[in-house]
């Protein structure tokens, strides 16, 4: 891709009324356009990197056994009212509209709901189980802040999972394989070391649910984590008989801001039983369903990485989900031999399989130097008149600085896809 022709543009500032750092950068970057609070578009450079983090959760998501949905977003009134969560009181967050009918729709939240009613046409008998399914879906939630950027969005995609189990035991073995998936997700995406599992409130479903939590100084949540045993408990469960019942004490514990980026719920049977969810074992007993519910926000996930990976020049990615692997700045275009070594690297490279971003621009080296610190790939290469005298390119890797200079040959050894 060429920067010339990429539809986007840096900003030296940020909208006024955005408060939010991982937004700011994002918006500058020319990542993502602010359409009103909470609510944001994915411009090219953006929905790259929305694009990889999808991909590694599905490739992850189907490892454990995942099958990929889509649901509806709108919503139906009366199968909602089945468990009582078409209520305000209960969810106070739903967006909610008519048909020209007159009839009330809802604009999804979540998707237990509709995923049980769905499943009773697809399961019967014991035969039918396990079943592991899961969507990347747009969910609408009315929040009543939305000031942490696409950490917290109105409108947002998610990875919603749901398991359904014969057994207790069979919905804890997949619930634990679900949690080693998670963190290699967080360490995939550049958040291993920093995102801890953590225990937290079940709510009415059971004693205890599981979050997963990056630590950050712009998070909403406290934590009490111990880096020792790889755990923590969120502030809201914290008290001396959860700490009894984990084998943890106080003196372990370090207090610490994070940022939720991922939670997974046992359901148990309470959704299967409001909808008549059953099945018949080998036997002819009919038995409930045992549910689970498995969540990743996309943006939220994109969002935290801005947020904790990001330093004073702007943005910070990791290979693995950077928009490209290389930015190519071309300084003295306006020589011809610099444009045609440009040219010929950036074709070498696209054919060894690197995506990489060519700045083409006629605009000073200090603007090129300021916006690809700014959009924050990887590595930048630097071709110049001064690398044509020396048969090498100057490489400085975005996250430590460190500069090197490096063949032609050596740069496609390195930056081609890693198998």
């Amino acid at each position: 891709m060429k920067q010339g022709t990429l539809f986007t543009k840096t900003r030296r500032e940020a909208p006024k009324d955005e408060v939010a750092k991982n937004a700011q950068l994002l918006i500058r970057g020319g990542f993502i356009h602010k359409e009103m609070a909470g609510v944001y578009s994915y411009l090219p450079l953006g929905l790259r990197v929305f694009k990889k983090i999808e991909e590694i959760i599905r490739e992850e998501m189907n490892g454990i056994g995942g099958q990929e949905i889509s649901l509806t977003t709108l919503q139906d009134k009366s199968v909602w009212e089945k468990t009582g969560r078409w209520s305000e009181e209960v969810i106070d967050v739903w967006f909610k509209t008519k048909l020209a009918n007159g009839s009330e729709l809802g604009l999804a939240t979540t998707h237990e709901e509709p995923l049980t009613a769905l499943m009773r046409e697809y399961i019967s008998s014991w035969r039918d189980m396990p079943r592991y399914v899961y969507q990347f879906q747009t969910k609408f939630r009315n929040e009543l802040r939305a000031k942490s950027g696409i950490m917290r969005a109105r409108e947002f995609v998610m990875k919603d999972l749901y398991s359904f189990d014969r057994s207790e035991g069979e919905f804890k073995e997949f619930y634990e394989r679900c949690a080693q998936a998670y963190m290699r997700v967080f360490e995939r995406v550049g958040l291993g070391g920093m995102t801890f599992r953590t225990f937290a409130s079940g709510g009415s479903f059971s004693k205890f649910s599981d979050e997963f939590q990056t630590v950050c100084e712009a998070g909403e949540d406290t934590i009490y984590l111990s880096r020792k045993k790889g755990i923590a408990l969120n502030k809201e469960v914290y008290n001396d008989g959860v700490l009894k019942d984990l084998g943890l004490s106080k003196g372990e514990l370090e207090e610490v801001k994070a940022i939720e980026v991922g939670n997974i719920f046992p359901l148990g049977t309470r959704f299967s039983e409001a909808f008549g969810l059953t099945y018949k074992d080998e036997k002819g007993k009919e038995h409930p369903v045992i549910m689970g519910c498995y969540g990743i926000g996309l943006g939220r996930l994109m969002g935290t990485v801005a947020e904790a990976l990001s330093d004073s020049k702007g943005l910070v990615w990791p290979r693995s989900i950077a928009p490209f692997d290389a930015h190519l700045v071309e300084l003295g275009g306006e020589n011809e031999e610099v444009r045609k070594e440009a040219a010929e690297l950036y074709k070498d490279l696209t054919e060894a399989g690197a995506e990489v971003l060519w700045d083409d621009r006629d605009a000073r080296a200090g603007e090129k130097f300021a916006d690809s610190d700014l959009i924050g790939i990887p590595v930048r290469i630097v071709i110049s008149s001064k690398s044509l005298a020396e048969g090498k390119f100057e490489c400085v890797e975005r996250a430590t600085g460190k500069t090197e200079h490096k063949t032609a040959g050596e740069l496609i050894e390195e930056l081609r896809p890693r198998t």
